[in-house]
């Protein structure tokens, strides 16, 4: 049966994280220091299945605000030390602390005078002892049954890089709007996006004035295709909005009476509008949930400054 087994996977690294939780210390606060306070890359590097799970954490304080890159660091002595520069900062994954590709590294860090973090699981090791931070990720056990494939240790050294990546995160205030400039192409990021990223604004955006006529009212959504159109007091202030629906309602009511109307006349008061800076996942939800197809989007004085599309939005959920 496999379960059993991976029941005892799961217990003994769940049980390999609370154990480094419980001895976090004030050596977690220095590494923070020195990564924060690099001014150039953190160039974070190991060997093997450390080197995996360093391009994981190189990854992903990338992602969240830190410039990284992932150094092979046998590549490093064999010509890629010239990726170093004065400035970067090494961070190294290694749970012997011995690993002999990093220690050879040790010499070009100091002549570039490169603060040195590492994530051992021998805090009395060469690499550690040579650290300005050396942040202990060592295990009882490995979760392989022979004790022997690194398992418990890989997933301590990957939880670590994850809490210093977030440590950096909240130290430089990064935001929704940092996240989402550095995931433009991905899902994460397009759930990011502004509501002003995706409005119809300038020329695309439909406006007539309360005394533009019906006939000129229908020309202007009909040529801005978004199947309406706001209604702008002269200083630009939203006065209100018309619709196809509305269109169809007041033919139905008015006959041809309604192409002698003017826009001030037939137009929807007090419609719904949002901010620019609103998520467009909360406007999706807004327009679903009041089963509406655009909302008007105004600065704080009211002043209009786009229109949103339901299709628009939709296009972010089937990317």
């Amino acid at each position: 049966m496999s379960l059993p087994s991976a029941r005892r996977v799961l217990k003994i690294e769940v049980q390999a994280i609370q154990d480094v939780l419980d001895r976090l210390d004030a050596s977690f606060e220095k590494a923070v220091d020195f990564l924060f306070a690099c001014k150039g890359r953190v160039v974070v590097t190991g060997m093997g299945k450390s080197g995996l799970v360093a391009r994981k954490i190189s990854a992903t304080l990338s992602s969240t605000g830190t410039p990284s890159f992932f150094l092979h660091p046998a590549e490093a002595v064999h010509g890629d030390l010239g990726m170093l520069a004065r400035g970067d900062a090494m961070l190294a994954v290694s749970y012997g602390g011995e690993t002999e590709e990093i220690v050879r590294l040790l010499e070009a860090l100091k002549r570039l005078e490169m603060p040195l973090v590492t994530i051992t699981g021998k805090i009395h090791s060469t690499l550690a002892e040579a650290s300005e931070a050396a942040i202990d990720a060592s295990v009882q056990e490995e979760a392989c049954s022979l004790n022997l494939a690194p398992t418990a240790s890989t997933t301590v050294a990957m939880a670590i890089g994850d809490a210093l990546a977030v440590a950096l995160l909240e130290r430089r205030d990064f935001r929704h709007d940092d996240f989402a400039a550095l995931h433009p192409a991905g899902r994460l990021g397009r759930k990011l996006l502004r509501v002003e990223h995706k409005m119809h604004a300038g020329a695309a955006l439909p406006r007539v004035s309360p005394e533009t006529p019906m006939p000129e009212v229908i020309h202007e959504m009909s040529d801005k295709g978004l199947g309406m159109t706001t209604v702008t007091h002269p200083d630009g202030r939203l006065a209100g909005i018309l619709t196809d629906g509305d269109l169809r309602r007041l033919m139905e009511k008015h006959r041809g009476a309604t192409l002698d109307m003017r826009a001030g006349e037939a137009m929807t008061r007090n419609p719904q509008t949002i901010g620019p800076h609103v998520l467009a996942s909360e406007a999706l939800n807004l327009m679903e949930k009041r089963k509406i197809t655009s909302i008007v989007v105004v600065d704080e004085s009211q002043a209009v400054l786009g229109v949103v599309h339901l299709h628009d939005l939709w296009t972010l959920e089937l990317m």
